[in-house]
C-alpha cells in the first residue's frame, strides 16, 4: 500500500483512554465521541499509515477502582479487561460504518467476537490496509492498558506511540489547577523521570525508555490534531531519548 508523502510515519501505535470514549462525561459510550474519533483515524489512515489501537477501559470499570471498593484485585482487574474489549467492538462498529477494514485482536480467548492476539497475524492485516485494535489489555492482572501499548508498540513495530488524550500536551504542573502551567514541547525520557511528569505508569515508562520507543502526548478532542501529529506538525509534546 503506498503511503502519501506527507505522513511522518509508516506505523504507528494509538493509545486511546476508556474515558475519551465516555466523552465529556467520561463515561459509558458516547456515540458521537467515537464517531469523531473514527473519522480521524479514517484520515490518517487515508493517508496510507498503518494503525494499530490499544484502547482501555475505565469509562466501564477499572480494576484498581474496583479493588479499593473491596472486589479481588486480580478478578477486578479481568473485569476492565473486558470492559477493553467492549470499547473495542464499539470502535470496530464505528470505523467499518465509515468504510474502514478493522479487525479486533483480544489477549483474552472470546472467539465469537474477536480474534485471539497473534503478532504476525496481526502485522499481516496492517499490511493489507486494515486497522487492528488490541483489546483485554495483556491478558494478565496488574499491568494496564499503558503497558499494553508499550509491549504492543514494541512487538509489531510501530515507530511511535500516540497517546490521545484530553490535554494538549505534558505541563509542568496540573494546567486545570495552576492557569500558569508551562506546556513543554519535548522532553526525554530522563527529565520525565527526574520530574516525576505522568506520561504513563511506571512499567508501561520503562519499557519504552529500554526500547528508545517515542511518545507523542497530544489533545484528540481538538478535531483534525490526530492527522497534524503524524505529519509532523509540533502537536503535543514528546518524549523521546
Amino acid at each position: 500500500m503506498k503511503r502519501n508523502r506527507k505522513a511522518k510515519y509508516r506505523r504507528i501505535l494509538i493509545k486511546l483512554s476508556g474515558e475519551a470514549l465516555g466523552g465529556e462525561a467520561g463515561v459509558g459510550i458516547c456515540p458521537e465521541a467515537i464517531h469523531d474519533m473514527a473519522k480521524q483515524i479514517r484520515q490518517v489512515r487515508d493517508l496510507g499509515i498503518e494503525v494499530v489501537i490499544v484502547v482501555g477501559g475505565g469509562n466501564i470499570f477499572r480494576g484498581l477502582q474496583g479493588s479499593e471498593r473491596g472486589i479481588d484485585r486480580t478478578t477486578g482487574d479481568y473485569m476492565g479487561m473486558l470492559a477493553t474489549v467492549i470499547n473495542a467492538l464499539a470502535l470496530q462498529d464505528a470505523l467499518e460504518k465509515l468504510g474502514v477494514a478493522t479487525r479486533v485482536q483480544s489477549a483474552i480467548s472470546m472467539a465469537q467476537v474477536a480474534e485471539p492476539f497473534i503478532r504476525r497475524r496481526a502485522i499481516r492485516h496492517l499490511e493489507k490496509g486494515r486497522v487492528v485494535i488490541f483489546g483485554g489489555g495483556t491478558g494478565n492482572p496488574y499491568f494496564s492498558t499503558d503497558t499494553t501499548a508499550a509491549l504492543r508498540a514494541n512487538e509489531i513495530g510501530a515507530e511511535i506511540i500516540l497517546k490521545a488524550t484530553k490535554v494538549d500536551g505534558i505541563y509542568d504542573r496540573d494546567p486545570k489547577k495552576m492557569p500558569n502551567a508551562r506546556r513543554y514541547t519535548r522532553v526525554s525520557y530522563i527529565q520525565a523521570l527526574q520530574k516525576q511528569l505522568k506520561v504513563m505508569d511506571s512499567t508501561a515508562f520503562s519499557l519504552c525508555m529500554d526500547n528508545k520507543m517515542p511518545i507523542i502526548v497530544f489533545d484528540l478532542f481538538k478535531p483534525g490534531n490526530l492527522k497534524r501529529v503524524v505529519q509532523g506538525e509540533n502537536v503535543g509534546t514528546l518524549v523521546s531519548s
